[in-house]
């Protein structure tokens, strides 16, 4: 388990064909898959916005799956942020 301490956020914007296609299901199942927390969510000009939290090895990875996004997505940009982590529990799709 990930010590509170050694937990990071990332907030990652995804801009391309993501609503729509699964897009948010996709990124919920691996995120539960790595042990993730947050959310994903879409905005009104067409991106989706992940935020996920916990181990900074296990976002990379995360980040890695979120750029190549489901079958029918296409992924044209991504901009990420890192911060400290804010204990969020779960991961859930708005």
């Amino acid at each position: 388990m990930v010590n509170e301490v050694d937990k990071m956020r990332m907030t990652v914007l995804v801009s391309g064909r993501v609503q729509g296609v699964g897009y948010r299901a996709f990124a919920r199942r691996h995120a539960l898959d790595m042990g993730l927390c947050g959310y994903a969510e879409n905005m009104s000009d067409g991106r989706v916005e992940v935020v996920a939290e916990g181990d900074e090895r296990e976002l990379k990875h995360y980040l890695h799956q979120l750029k190549r996004g489901p079958a029918h997505a296409v992924v044209e940009d991504v901009e990420v942020a890192w911060a400290e982590a804010s204990s969020l529990a779960g991961f859930y799709v708005y």
